[in-house]
């Protein structure tokens, strides 16, 4: 049995027409190097990439509609914006073993490209778009829900705990600065290490002219969160012990 066929039975979902599953698949390295004679709709996954973030955040809208019904506007926004990022997506990427079926140029392949949250989230919106046009909404609609279902429980006080998970800490910190100080918090990267294909970025939050905390991710948006938290939490604690 080949990747693809694994990969189809993950989904439960088997294209009629196999060519725009691999396209969905195809990163640009690979085209660039590899694809010259195809015209470029045809060449890579990236049109694909653009169609499948629109359809996820459809289904993923109204999957949080059914969980979370006393949710506010604001809450489902940051919830989504959650769900639906380069972290989370390449999470579900690789519980289906999506880096095990991407085609990267030669460059790509041997910076470890299959494991980079950027290509996977990328293909994996791809792979959205591509059932999407093989099979139409109703085919995409269950193989999306299936793939989120461990995020939406249906347990009300497991779902309460999820929506804190999902809380924006940026926009919460933001919330937190601009109330007692009248300013925007600022980001700052301190440094970069690790090979290429496995960065660790380190980041500083700055707010009234005073450093609240710093932190380190995977990518600069996961330790400007992680900055954001650490900050929030160091915030949080002063005043518990100030009140104490």
């Amino acid at each position: 049995m080949s990747n693809y066929e694994r990969l189809q039975e993950r989904l439960g979902y088997i294209f009629g027409d196999r060519g725009i599953l691999i396209q969905s698949l195809t990163h640009t390295s690979y085209g660039h190097e590899f694809l010259h004679d195809k015209p470029l709709a045809l060449r890579d996954n990236e049109r694909l990439e653009f169609l499948g973030d629109a359809i996820l955040d459809v289904v993923v809208s109204d999957i949080l509609l059914e969980a979370f019904p006393n949710a506010n506007e604001g809450q489902l926004s940051r919830m989504r914006a959650a769900a639906v990022n380069e972290k989370t997506l390449a999470q579900v990427a690789r519980a289906i073993h999506l880096q095990d079926c991407v085609r990267l140029g030669k460059g790509e392949t041997q910076s470890g490209g299959q494991n980079k949250p950027s290509i996977l989230s990328c293909a994996f919106e791809a792979l959205i778009a591509a059932i999407y046009l093989d099979g139409g909404f109703n085919a995409v609609y269950p193989v999306v829900r299936h793939l989120f279902a461990p995020m939406f429980p249906d347990d009300r006080e497991a779902g309460e705990l999820l929506q804190m998970a999902f809380c924006d800490h940026k926009t919460q910190l933001q919330e937190i600065a601009q109330a007692r100080w009248k300013v925007t918090p600022t980001y700052h990267l301190l440094q970069t290490s690790g090979p290429d294909h496995a960065k660790v970025f380190e980041v500083e939050v700055r707010a009234n002219g005073n450093r609240l905390a710093s932190a380190a991710g995977t990518s600069k948006k996961e330790a400007e969160q992680n900055a954001a938290r650490a900050a929030i939490d160091t915030i949080v604690h002063t005043q518990v012990s100030r009140e104490t």
